[in-house]
């Protein structure tokens, strides 16, 4: 258990600020020792070691000018007291002893994003395809986005004990299997990023659209995730997808203030109060879109389609002024590059606003036997919503209903009962 320090006012406020600062600069700490240690379960803990010298300390001797400086510093000197105490470490502690002599101790960043290698090496290592996607996501939210594991579990609906078994199993894979700490090149990289990208966008669409409970929006997931994409847009300048995801998701972001009523209902695009969307994220994502749309040689990757698909919407001024033939065809080019049946759905959502529900229609039918879309909400409800557009309210009461019973978020199955308490 870690050390409360003596309960008072003035102690209480650096306890705040301890965990504060320890929160931003955690994945930093932890990427560095991990290049001292080798081994991300151990750097986590001496990452809390230091963590605890400063829950020691600083209530006494007040927090340091530099206080990531001095976490980092701390944490490093265990590590290296932990390699020295092993003797079969001794040839790689020579060669760690000339590198911190040779090395100053790292100044505390003017920005939490103004990081060095060692954390891009730690996104990889935390999102490498050896683990399992629920691995992935539990471990690179606990050492990246510095959740705990009850926030973890919280945000996701699942026990505190699945979420650690996870945690753990990962950290013990990583370990038994020898995963370098390294990032990689060439066709290994194109594979890894991909799954660094995946696992960012999971995280930001399980805050975007909760997929059980009671809330719509887990605003800490997305916040969570869009500082991960801004981290990995300025460690890898040159990769037009981290540049694409970044976009997306900042334009999606944007959003979030206007996709929620009072009491916490959705709000769907088309009534939402297009002032309340953050414009300084709007100008963030266009930004990020030009950049990848200019490192983009081989034609535009899927997060860089969506990205420009999600851009449409940003810049209408009203859900009238939409350009749903553009999305269209961006959809269409989304499919081609990175086919699937959601994709697909979401093609003939732009073709019924763009042509006509009756166009649209045939194209939804023809999904309705995908295994992939099966027990998928959304399909019954936009062809409910295609139905109740051509005047056939029965038929779109029972599909919203069908839809209503599909969903795990309470929310969600609010609207769509509503909608088809609407229809005549």
């Amino acid at each position: 258990m870690t050390p409360q320090p003596t309960a008072g006012p003035g102690t209480s406020r650096t306890a705040q600020a301890i965990e504060t600062v320890f929160r931003m600069e955690s994945p930093r700490i932890i990427a560095g020792v991990t290049r001292v240690v080798r081994d991300v379960g151990i750097a986590e803990e001496l990452a809390q070691d230091a963590l605890v010298a400063a829950l020691e300390q600083w209530p006494r001797d007040g927090v340091p000018d530099n206080p990531g400086a001095w976490l980092m510093v701390t944490a490093r000197h265990r590590a290296v007291d932990l390699v020295r105490r092993r003797e079969n470490y001794a040839r790689k502690l020579a060669e760690i002893g000339r590198d911190l002599s040779a090395t100053p101790p790292p100044a505390e960043p003017a920005d939490p994003d103004d990081i060095d290698d060692d954390l891009l090496r730690l996104v990889f290592t935390a999102c490498h395809p050896v683990l399992s996607t629920e691995a992935r996501t539990a471990l690179t939210l606990r050492l990246l986005g510095g959740l705990t594991t009850a926030e973890i579990a919280r945000a996701f609906l699942v026990p505190e004990a699945t979420v650690a078994q996870r945690i753990v199993r990962a950290k013990r894979t990583l370990a038994t299997r020898n995963i370098a700490f390294e990032v990689p090149y060439g066709p290994d990289r194109e594979a890894r990023l991909g799954s660094v990208l995946d696992v960012i966008y999971l995280i930001f669409n399980e805050g975007y659209a909760a997929t059980a409970g009671d809330d719509w929006l887990r605003p800490g997931l997305c916040e969570d995730a869009l500082r991960l994409a801004r981290v990995l847009a300025a460690l890898m300048p040159k990769e037009p997808e981290v540049h694409g995801l970044a976009a997306l998701l900042e334009f999606q972001a944007s959003r979030t203030a206007a996709r929620t009523g009072p009491s916490g209902e959705p709000v769907l695009l088309k009534d939402q109060n297009r002032s309340r969307w953050n414009r300084m994220l709007i100008a963030r994502g266009i930004d990020a879109l030009g950049r990848a749309e200019a490192a983009s040689a081989g034609g535009p990757g899927p997060y860089t389609l969506q990205a420009a698909i999600a851009a449409c919407h940003a810049l209408a001024h009203t859900y009238a002024e939409t350009d749903w033939s553009r999305i269209a065809t961006l959809y269409g080019l989304l499919a081609a590059r990175s086919p699937s049946p959601v994709v697909e759905l979401n093609r003939a959502v732009a073709v019924s606003m763009a042509a006509s529900p009756e166009a649209a229609l045939p194209l939804v039918d023809a999904l309705a036997g995908d295994p992939a879309l099966r027990d998928y909400h959304l399909l019954p409800s936009v062809r409910g919503d295609l139905l109740a557009r051509l005047g056939r309210a029965a038929e779109a009461r029972a599909e919203f209903e069908r839809a209503a019973s599909l969903t795990r978020n309470e929310r969600e199955r609010e609207l769509l009962l509503g909608r088809a308490a609407e229809l005549p």
